[in-house]
Formats: C-alpha cells, structure tokens, sequence
C-alpha cells in the first residue's frame, strides 16, 4: 500500500506545473531519463570546449552536471537554482563522485549576480517553463554572455511545463538572440540561441 501510494505522489509531482518539488528530486537521477536526454548527447549538444565558463540553470541534483563539470578542464560549471536543498543535494554528488570544478548559486528567480560577458554557455533542461519572469532571465542571459554566447534550452516529453518550439524562438528572438541550431525532434528536443550584440568582451 505505502509503495502504491508513494508511486502516486511521484507521478503527481511529475504533472504538477511548476517548479519540482525537492522532496522528489531523486527521481531526477533515474537511468530512464538517457532515453529522453542522455549527458553524452547534450554535451556534443552544447559543443563545449575545455576552457568554457558555462552556466547551468535549475540543475535539480545535478544529473547532467557532473559530466559537463569534468568536460571543463580549465574553464569552471556554476550551477544556479532557487532551490537551496537541491544545491546542497547537488554538491553532495559532485563531493561523493570526487567531481570538482563546480561552485553553487542560489537564485532569487529574477536577477543573477554575474559579471558582464563572463560565460560561454548558458543550458536549462525542462527549468524554463516553470520560470515565471522568463523575459527577464533572457534580459539577464544577453548580459552575462559573452559576445557570441550561447543559451541551450532543451525540453523533453511529459513536462507540464514544455515550451513549443515556436514559443521559445519568439521568446529569444526578441531579446537580443538569433536561433542556430535544433536537435531532436518536436517531443524532445533541444534549441540552441546565439548572443547577437552587446558589450565587446573583456
């Protein structure tokens, strides 16, 4: 009976709209989630290269994270959520896997506390649906991008809070960004956007 009810409340929190809730985040970790996404695949997604500066937002307990953290030889993952339990959830994998090269940013859901063209990527995974100050995170994004940047969304099948792919490039499109690339196909996919403009990098 406690399993039946447990698998109902996961399932729930899976449908609920909004952010995921911290108490179910180690479902976030399950192996079934390579089917939709696996790290390897958004990795060559995101072309990272060794020396980046990247920024994940809504990492959860970071499933992606550590795979693109040890990607980054000399460049550094920040990983921001609003979420304080998942960033502590997060750091305790990277600790346990001997992952470093990784620092931890707790978000206010509107402003983001980062220089100036400092990163060279910029990745969500289901996180920007729920977000409900979308236009002022891309504000944001455009500013802490380096000239050239990008910003990787990618959404996946069966998140209530899935963006369409029109959504989004209106969305971008607006704010300072031109679409480059796709992957995927319309259930799970992930778009990539350009930084057109901006401060010259320093």
């Amino acid at each position: 009976m406690r399993t039946e009810i447990a698998d109902k409340e996961i399932k729930k929190g899976f449908a609920t709209k909004g952010v995921f809730p911290y108490r179910w985040s180690f479902t976030l970790l399950f192996p079934l989630r390579n089917i939709f996404l696996s790290a390897g695949k958004l990795i060559e997604r995101l072309d990272i290269k060794e020396n980046y500066n990247v920024l994940e937002v809504g990492p959860g307990p970071g499933y992606f994270s550590i795979p693109v953290a040890r990607k980054l030889k000399t460049g550094k993952l920040i990983l921001a959520d609003i979420q304080p339990e998942m960033l502590e959830y997060a750091r305790k994998r990277f600790s346990k896997k001997k992952a470093g090269n990784a620092s931890y940013y707790l978000c206010n859901g509107k402003t983001f506390d980062f220089s100036d063209n400092f990163f060279d990527v910029i990745y969500m995974i289901a996180v920007l649906g729920e977000v409900e100050t979308k236009e002022a995170y891309i504000r944001e994004f455009s500013q802490m991008l380096k000239r050239g940047g990008i910003v990787s969304v990618s959404e996946l099948a069966g998140d209530p809070d899935k963006m369409s792919i029109g959504e989004l490039k209106d969305l971008f499109e607006k704010h300072d960004f031109s679409f480059y690339a796709q992957y995927g196909n319309k259930r799970n996919y992930t778009l990539n956007f350009k930084k057109k403009n901006g401060k010259q990098d320093s």
